[in-house]
């Protein structure tokens, strides 16, 4: 039995969550799902009597992980460190966790943190996703992982240990798992390196097949690097077009682009920004917030030098300045990119916590894509810097501060992972393309799409949201 606090949620918001769900939904039950039981069938390659625990082997972020321990007393999903070392995941940021965990004996341990990974439970043709967040804990353990009640419940999953098995429900049909009939090992952690050690080789090759695989399934043709040519519009400055284009759209779209260029940012010093009085974000401090200064973070040498580099980009552009007695003050926290470098963003939890939320509407993900139905090309614009480009009011500039090895600077211009940045953002964007969103654009958030009904018409649509954006 392993409990921390309420076994109704994890915090207060798990459980405002989970009523303003029962409030949304009509029938939660799920009356097209199928009905999960067990029988003889089951009990194939189970040898009886016996009294093992129910041990299986999921897919954690990417990673076949063994020894995954079915817990149903436990009120939390657990992932032991030591497993997330051998995955090479140690480094992802971890939120914080106030409240112990308590097992059976009545012994406190207290997380490290928390993280939320995707999880895969079942075969190839019946599998099914799901995000859980894992509480990480630095002990001794022969598993790796403890899924809990929190875990089976997100899968619909129901468990028989005497069956060895888990069943869930996934598409209309029923999906299972099967204990492992010969268990593993104590020291499975050693085990565990050497198949991680092998599979690392492969997870970029991975990542690529996953891409593949998702754009068949949308059926939409990217074009691979080996399929378009550098092309010069000015000197020193490329881009690259797809080799497979004819001629005469060929030369109509990069004189539409050599008579934009003024449209396009080549580096962070480029950018004009926005006008105050087009767009400014503020933060309202809610009264009677207390200002909170974050005890400065310690990162190894080789993020030291990442976060300088950031900071000395930031500066050059003048987003950011020095600053002495700061009111607030945050801590920098060096995010992956998919790409393998790293993002340098700010923990502004305590200053978010402060501001109230902006209730301006982000666009419903569902219609945006609906709304491209019928179009014979679509065209995928990336704002640069986008954020960066909006400024901070000047009354609260001083609040965005934070700190690094090389001193303390605030923002001049709206950062990321700031709360409401979305919400500015989005307002800007439906303020600029108002008159040609629904019809040949659609935008969330720094996102532009440019959707043209017949490719004869696609210059026009581009060269229209060109001029429209300068």
């Amino acid at each position: 039995m392993i409990s921390r606090g309420s076994t109704d949620g994890y915090f207060n918001r798990a459980r405002k969550t989970r009523s303003m769900r029962e409030c949304l939904e009509v029938d939660g039950r799920g009356r097209n799902e199928p009905v999960i039981s067990f029988g003889p069938e089951d009990l194939r390659r189970v040898s009886l009597p016996h009294n093992d625990a129910l041990v299986i082997q999921a897919r954690v972020a990417n990673y076949d992980v063994l020894r995954v321990f079915v817990d149903n007393g436990s009120s939390v999903n657990v992932i032991f460190k030591e497993a997330l070392v051998q995955m090479d995941l140690q480094e992802y940021q971890f939120e914080a966790v106030e409240l112990a965990l308590f097992g059976f004996a009545g012994h406190a341990v207290y997380p490290e943190g928390e993280i939320t990974l995707p999880l895969t439970l079942g075969t190839e043709d019946l599998r099914k996703t799901v995000m859980t967040i894992f509480t990480v804990v630095d002990v001794p353990s022969s598993y790796n992982i403890i899924l809990g009640r929190p875990a089976m419940n997100e899968m619909r999953a129901v468990t028989s240990t005497y069956h060895q098995k888990i069943k869930f429900s996934v598409r209309g049909q029923v999906g299972e798992v099967k204990g492992e009939t010969s268990p593993l090992p104590r020291n499975v952690m050693g085990r565990l390196s050497e198949w991680i050690r092998r599979k690392r080789e492969g997870r970029r090759r991975g990542r690529r097949r996953v891409q593949d695989e998702v754009a068949r399934e949308r059926e939409v043709h990217f074009v691979a690097e080996e399929e378009q040519e550098a092309v010069e519009i000015e000197p020193g400055k490329h881009i690259r077009v797809a080799r497979d284009i004819n001629a005469p759209t060929r030369v109509n779209l990069l004189n539409c682009l050599k008579a934009n260029l003024s449209v396009f940012a080549w580096s962070q010093q480029e950018l004009a920004g926005i006008s105050p009085k087009v767009a400014e974000h503020k933060l309202n401090n809610l009264p009677g917030s207390r200002p909170v200064k974050q005890k400065k973070r310690h990162f190894g040498p080789d993020k030291d030098k990442v976060i300088e580099e950031h900071v000395g980009e930031l500066l050059r552009a003048d987003q950011i300045r020095e600053v002495q007695f700061p009111t607030w003050l945050s801590n920098v926290v060096l995010v992956p990119k998919a790409t393998g470098k790293w993002r340098m963003c700010v923990d502004f939890r305590d200053l978010n916590k402060a501001c109230p939320k902006d209730c301006y509407p982000l666009p419903w993900i569902d219609q945006l894509v609906d709304s491209t139905s019928g179009c014979e090309l679509l065209c995928f614009l990336d704002a640069y810097q986008g954020y960066h480009q909006i400024p901070l009011a000047l009354e609260d500039q001083d609040k965005a501060s934070f700190i690094t090895s090389g001193g303390t600077f605030y923002y001049v211009v709206m950062p990321f992972r700031l709360k409401n940045a979305r919400a500015t953002y989005q307002s800007l964007m439906n303020h600029v393309f108002q008159k040609q969103i629904g019809r040949n654009v659609e935008v969330y958030v720094d996102d532009i799409l440019i959707k043209t009904r017949e490719v004869s018409c696609f210059i026009d649509d581009l060269a229209e949201t060109f001029t429209t954006l300068q």
